[in-house]
């Protein structure tokens, strides 16, 4: 009995140890496997804080890398909304030009008629630059004043008229004699020969009148459509559009029209205006691009139609630098004409000096 008890005390010892020894190796397994489970979320962690620092500083690199090669913003061109005012010395409202690349027809018709009537306001005495007294005297100051200036040719006609005031008398001229008067005109023998041709035509082919018509004016040597308008606008009163260097640049400046050929910039401008309009128009344009918009150097800074210009900023936009740029009456010196109309000497224009003077 006792030795049987002994036995059965001995085994449930063992089972005892037995369960003690899987328990310990349980709790062991667990503690293994919770550090490897916090190891590895440690290295996780790790690996995404590496992982994200590297993102950011390759951010900042890109960031840094875009700044640098980032152009400067390109300066916008301000124009004032009246130029006249800036030359009070007043500090007016400012508006930004828009280039009108997609302009409408008609809003393009409404920019260009009000560019005009503000010219009217500027020059209410704009008139043909050259002196005259009749068609004939304005043909063949016209014919004339091709590569020079109109100051030029007036200093000179009153010599040329005084001894040929008629087409009879030019016509019948000893062409040596006319080279010599015309000679300050430059291209004198060329300009000698369209002169006493003209004027033998005029003779031969119009009993010694200037025709007012186009489709005659243009028959005579050395005249061409544009001298055909200057004729028929200021010598007969009908209306036509005078297409000098002036009017070309100033006309694709303001992107009234794109066309180089005068013909098609002639046709092109006359669509945007009434006729009755064309020749006063000329003279407004002509006048601005001899006294403000210049071809070089234009005085933007005082310029009475700057907020309604698509090349503001193409010349120079500081005022008093701009008003040092005026030329004739407006930057306070002579004419082009000896003999000018009563209107401008009253708008404060002064004569230009004859040939020699000064």
């Amino acid at each position: 009995m006792k030795k049987a008890a002994s036995a059965k005390g001995a085994a449930s010892a063992k089972k005892a140890a037995s369960k003690a020894a899987a328990s310990k190796a349980t709790a062991a397994k667990a503690s293994g496997s919770k550090a490897s489970g916090s190891k590895a979320t440690a290295s996780k962690t790790s690996a995404s804080k590496a992982s994200s620092s590297k993102t950011s500083a390759a951010k900042k690199a890109a960031k840094g890398a875009a700044v640098k090669k980032a152009p400067a913003p390109k300066k916008v061109a301000v124009a004032p909304k009246k130029a006249t005012a800036r030359l009070k010395g007043t500090a007016p409202a400012k508006a930004v030009v828009h280039p009108p690349g997609d302009e409408s027809p008609t809003a393009l018709v409404r920019r260009a008629r009000r560019i005009n009537r503000e010219l009217a306001e500027v020059f209410p005495y704009a008139h043909p630059e050259l002196d005259f007294e009749n068609p004939f005297q304005l043909v063949v100051a016209t014919v004339l004043s091709a590569q020079t200036t109109d100051l030029r040719v007036n200093q000179t006609t009153p010599s040329l008229f005084a001894k040929y005031p008629t087409p009879e008398d030019l016509a019948a001229a000893n062409p040596e004699e006319v080279e010599e008067i015309l000679r300050p005109c430059g291209f004198f023998r060329a300009k000698t020969k369209s002169v006493i041709g003209l004027s033998k035509a005029l003779v031969e082919d119009f009993g010694g009148e200037v025709p007012g018509r186009l489709e005659d004016l243009v028959k005579l040597p050395g005249v061409g459509r544009k001298t055909a308008f200057v004729v028929l606008g200021n010598a007969f009163g009908r209306p036509g559009i005078t297409v000098d260097t002036h009017f070309q640049r100033l006309v694709r400046r303001w992107r009234w029209t794109g066309e180089s050929d005068p013909d098609k910039i002639e046709a092109a401008i006359g669509a945007l205006f009434p006729k009755s309009d064309w020749t006063d128009l000329s003279h407004h344009v002509i006048w601005h691009g001899r006294r403000i918009c210049h071809a070089r150097k234009p005085a933007c800074g005082a310029c009475p139609i700057a907020p309604l210009c698509p090349a503001y900023g193409e010349g120079e936009t500081d005022p008093e630098k701009a008003k040092k740029l005026l030329k004739y009456e407006k930057g306070g010196f002579p004419g082009q004409r000896l003999k000018p109309p009563q209107a401008y000497l009253d708008a404060g224009g002064t004569p230009a000096p004859p040939l020699g003077a000064g």
